[in-house]
């Protein structure tokens, strides 16, 4: 569909931005004469009750925080074919993954744009919204007579507190998720905290930190990333302590609140320490007899450390726990093991590695043509659209494809060639929606499918989509 000039009163100028589920737009407010951003679902999700109920929930959200660091909707409606818009305060400056594209941050902006961004989650929290995406590309710069500021945006993944307050569906983008969000634990303040403190990771870098592509393997983190200091020398000691303990896989290890974190960041970078009221006393060190200071981002590293050899037992202990929680909380017999059982199962094979629902039971593999298929019914596959599961295969090029032919019944109904990889949205008349993509590793490139008709599954299942090298 050829999209309008204009949507209600709003002038359409250029697109710019796209995601899987929103295509962002530039216009104009005639009526007040100014620049506006028009977010608009994209057409073959229009008919998705589920995403199109969270695309209204992110207005929503938005709309409940007054905050010049977190992104404003000014309208809501819905265009003459009948997909919702939302305006919103129309960034002028990018987005924060741009800049980090081109290299680390200088020291101070890095500090300026994350105690910023911190603002903005704290009004989030304040108001009962915990964002769970929390990234580069979901921080907006907007210009000013005092330059720029940094803003929140994307609620698309947004949950109230109640509602992450018990058991959550996993999700998130990898490289800057908490691991217990991706475990679809009860979530708290502390897992937006996380993600600003990979945000952070990034800024002072130039990279994210542990450099996980998939959200399996952020289950697999077992402790905070290598030391900025190895990847950028002039960043000092006690910005890189702060930093990493905001990193800990264990919540309970890191700071306790967004507060502690942003003022400790604030203060490492003026002083060069780690202001001492900030360092709980059980990580502080033992008394050695001496007179001498105690250097806070020595002491603070060290305890970190030994916190870090002493995890593993105490981490599985807490698993454990969260799941006999879980089954209390589902009232104990089948409750608790339907959520147990619904959740994704990792299958290994031929080189490669997925994470599926347990109701895709079946598993076929073609050694000679280096294929997976993981399917509720692998022998009807082929012949039915209906059949949900997941494709996974090696093709031999160097180029991507611009372009699919997709199966008879089908459409496609979206497609974004970057990165290294080509992923095509299929629509498949009252079959389960299709996502078919190309992803370039080496000299060779995987072909994945996906069916499902749930749109996190398909995501999911995507994203968890591994190709081992050696």
């Amino acid at each position: 569909m050829d999209q309008p000039d204009r949507i209600g009163r709003y002038s359409l100028v250029r697109r710019v931005g796209a995601g899987g589920f929103a295509t962002v737009w530039l216009a104009r407010d005639e009526q007040l004469d100014a620049e506006v951003a028009v977010k608009i679902l994209s057409e073959n999700w229009v008919e998705d009750e589920d995403v199109r109920r969270r695309f209204l929930a992110e207005g929503r959200f938005l709309r409940k925080v007054d905050s010049l660091y977190v992104v404003g909707v000014h309208d809501i409606g819905e265009a003459d074919d009948g997909r919702p818009f939302m305006v919103l305060t129309y960034a002028d400056g990018g987005t924060l993954a741009d800049r980090i594209k081109a290299g680390p941050l200088e020291l101070g902006e890095a500090v300026r744009i994350i105690t910023q961004v911190g603002r903005g989650l704290k009004h989030l929290h304040a108001r009962g919204v915990l964002h769970r995406d929390v990234k580069p590309a979901n921080v907006l710069f907007r210009s000013g007579p005092n330059g720029d500021r940094a803003m929140l945006s994307d609620l698309g993944l947004g949950k109230s507190l109640a509602e992450v307050s018990r058991i959550t569906m996993p999700g998130g983008t990898p490289a800057y998720v908490a691991p217990e969000q991706v475990m679809g634990e009860r979530l708290d303040h502390r897992a937006d905290l996380y993600s600003l403190g990979a945000v952070a990771y990034a800024a002072f870098t130039g990279q994210a930190p542990h450099g996980v592509a998939t959200l399996g393997a952020v289950m697999q983190i077992e402790k905070p990333p290598p030391s900025m200091t190895t990847l950028r020398a002039d960043v000092p000691d006690a910005i890189d302590v702060v930093v990493r303990r905001a990193l800990e896989p264990d919540r309970d290890q890191r700071w306790p609140d967004l507060d502690s974190f942003l003022d400790a960041l604030r203060e490492a970078h003026t002083t060069g320490k780690v202001p001492a009221r900030l360092v709980p006393a059980a990580e502080m060190p033992a008394p050695t007899g001496t007179t001498a200071p105690v250097d806070q981002a020595t002491a603070l590293s060290s305890a970190n450390e030994r916190t870090v050899a002493a995890r593993p037992r105490r981490r599985r202990a807490g698993v454990i726990t969260a799941l006999a929680a879980v089954l209390l909380a589902a009232g104990g017999g089948y409750g608790g093991y339907e959520y147990v059982l619904t959740r994704p199962v990792k299958v290994t094979d031929l080189p490669f590695s997925v994470e599926v629902p347990r109701s895709w039971g079946q598993k076929a593999i073609d050694s000679g043509s280096q294929s997976l298929l993981v399917s509720s019914n692998t022998r009807a596959w082929q012949s039915n659209a209906r059949v949900e599961g997941v494709f996974v295969g090696l093709v031999r090029a160097s180029t991507l494809p611009r372009t699919v032919t997709p199966p008879d019944g089908c459409t496609v109904s979206g497609q974004d060639v970057r990165n290294g990889t080509a992923t095509f949205q299929l629509t498949c008349g009252a079959g389960p929606a299709v996502v078919e993509q190309y992803r370039q590793v080496g000299d060779v490139q995987m072909h994945i499918q996906v069916r499902a008709s749930d749109a996190n599954t398909r995501t999911d299942v995507l994203d968890s989509v591994q190709y081992k090298t050696s």
